[in-house]
């Protein structure tokens, strides 16, 4: 049944735009549509030199990038060939006023084993570098990921060159188990041991090149796919230029090396401006006792000879140079967005904020097993996807309220932590981090402004440090060890939206919520109806959608 991807109009990819018009209530005529047909399968990969049980899309791992323009329209039908449910989800794509195509558990029912589902999304008012994955049990240490870039409108201006080459680069730590035996480990209440290396696409040491020609300019979209680790992301004898951070151009600043922390993306200008040879493209962990590496290939077209050298250090454990490049990376306010306007023309620094929400995470032992709690809540998805059972107004599902807006001091307890916050509301959002770890936090439906990072507790008189001017724009942020991280955000999106620790052990054990933005208004003007071909499980089973 899964088809081959298509670009043409074919007769499948008309009936699919019909279909995707009826769906929702969105404009064929001025956006347009691409259609892609995936089947997601197991099979054998070599990543680190051991066979191991891969879940493959169209047979590639990692699975094939989606190239798009602004507000596109993308019908990507997913067919589940594994023996158990399975979901996407796509990390920075917003999905506008339609939280049900999300992808996570709280939003979207599973694909059964040999069901297929049609996922609708549109890129709507978005540019940029982001990565899609597998959400549900422990199918991201497995692959199903992939790169998503976003490019911009042919009348758009972009503030640089079109580079020669726009490379993907997906970056992350990896076990040399399978996935099943990982997510046993952790239901026996265990944590995960140390990774076993690095991949670049897929790929174990000096496995993944790429092909310049000397004297031109390359993209590199980076993102790091991993389960737990910051990595350190450098190319031997070449500086990396900045220019776009999850959507956001940003100031044009040049590093010798590049932070990427996990679950975030980076885009990056690289020159090929060194004698003509190949060499090493190194990515390392960070905070991490043990440093763990692997190298690809940067390759010059005209190369004389192979890499010469030991592979180029970076920093390790070195918490003060990490905060001071992130508090480098600063907004672009000249250079146009996804819109003809400058970023610069929304002044989020003059907003009054509404609300502050303070997230603090924890760590220990709930009967006997290990879990991680955001203000003392380790959240348990219920068998109903909490946006349906909203939908539906089905009981006995969640409560609002039931995790607080600031830390409770408390011991770990188990439950479906869902907060409530108004639509049109501007919130402060402050991650404050006990722990000796980098954490790295995501919020699914939105950008935020990073306002400020320092170290020590958060207190009001903290405010004082913030960016109120040209913060960079993303959809996940770092927070170091003892210390705190703080975001605006403008809670424009109606819906019930993830909010989760990108470490994955600890998402999959509890460190995470659902932030409902709620408007009492149902008007299509505020939030799509559910889509007709909605998949209804648990609660929800047995009602209906709208006709089709």
């Amino acid at each position: 049944m899964a088809l081959k991807l298509m670009g043409g109009a074919t007769f499948c990819s008309l009936l699919l735009c019909v279909v995707a018009i009826s769906l929702f209530h969105i404009t064929c005529a001025e956006d347009p549509y691409k259609f892609f047909n995936w089947n997601v399968t197991y099979g054998d990969i070599y990543p680190l030199g051991v066979r191991q049980r891969g879940i493959l899309i169209n047979g590639q791992f990692p699975g094939p990038d989606i190239h798009s323009v602004t507000n596109d329209n993308l019908i990507i039908n997913v067919f589940n060939s594994l023996d158990e449910p399975f979901l996407l989800s796509w990390n920075g794509i917003q999905q506008r006023r339609n939280s049900f195509e999300d992808g996570v558990s709280g939003t979207t029912c599973p694909i059964p084993a040999g069901k297929n589902f049609t996922y609708i999304l549109q890129v709507k008012d978005q540019i940029g570098s982001f990565y899609y994955f597998p959400s549900l049990a422990f199918h991201k240490a497995a692959g199903g990921f992939g790169g998503i870039r976003i490019l911009s409108r042919p009348r758009i201006p972009v503030p640089f060159p079109d580079p020669a080459g726009d490379y993907t680069l997906l970056i992350g730590d990896w076990y040399k188990s399978n996935h099943t035996t990982l997510k046993a480990h952790l239901d026996q209440g265990k944590k995960l041991p140390i990774p076993d290396g690095i991949l670049i696409n897929g790929r174990g040491p000096n496995g993944a090149s790429f092909n310049v020609e000397q004297g031109k300019t390359y993209r590199l979209r980076i993102s790091n796919v991993g389960l737990e680790h910051s990595l350190n992301f450098r190319i031997q004898n070449h500086k990396l230029k900045l220019v776009e951070v999850e959507g956001t151009h940003t100031l044009q600043t040049t590093y010798s090396s590049l932070d990427v922390h996990v679950g975030q993306s980076y885009s990056v200008l690289v020159t090929a401006d060194q004698p003509a040879q190949d060499y090493y493209i190194v990515a390392s962990t960070r905070f991490t006792s043990k440093v763990i590496t692997t190298t690809g290939v940067l390759r010059y077209s005209n190369s004389a000879g192979p890499i010469s050298g030991p592979p180029p250090g970076g920093p390790t454990i070195q918490i003060d140079w990490s905060l001071s490049q992130a508090r480098s990376i600063r907004t672009n306010l000249t250079a146009s967005g996804p819109r003809p306007n400058p970023q610069g023309s929304y002044h989020y620094g003059l907003i009054n904020t509404t609300k502050t929400i303070i997230v603090s995470s924890s760590a220990g032992q709930v009967n006997g097993k290990q879990r991680y709690a955001i203000n003392s809540v380790s959240y348990v998805a219920p068998d109903t996807p909490l946006k349906l059972a909203d939908y539906f107004q089905i009981s006995n599902v969640f409560r609002v309220g039931s995790i607080s807006e600031r830390p409770t001091g408390g011991g770990i307890y188990i439950d479906t932590s869902v907060l409530q916050a108004d639509y049109r509301s501007f919130v402060e959002i402050v991650f404050q981090n006990d722990e000796v770890i980098v954490q790295s936090y995501h919020l699914d439906g939105y950008s935020f402004f990073v306002v400020g990072m320092d170290g020590g507790q958060w207190t009001p008189a903290s405010r004082k440090q913030y960016n109120l001017r040209d913060a960079v724009s993303r959809c996940t942020t770092q927070v170091y060890p003892k210390s705190w991280t703080a975001i605006y955000v403008a809670l424009d999106n109606v819906g019930i939206w993830n909010l989760r620790s990108e470490f994955w052990a600890r998402q999959y054990l509890g460190q995470q919520f659902y932030l409902r933005v709620y408007t009492a208004s149902t008007s299509i003007r505020d939030e799509f109806p559910i889509p007709k071909n909605a998949r209804l499980c648990g609660k929800a089973s047995g009602r209906h959608t709208r006709p089709l």
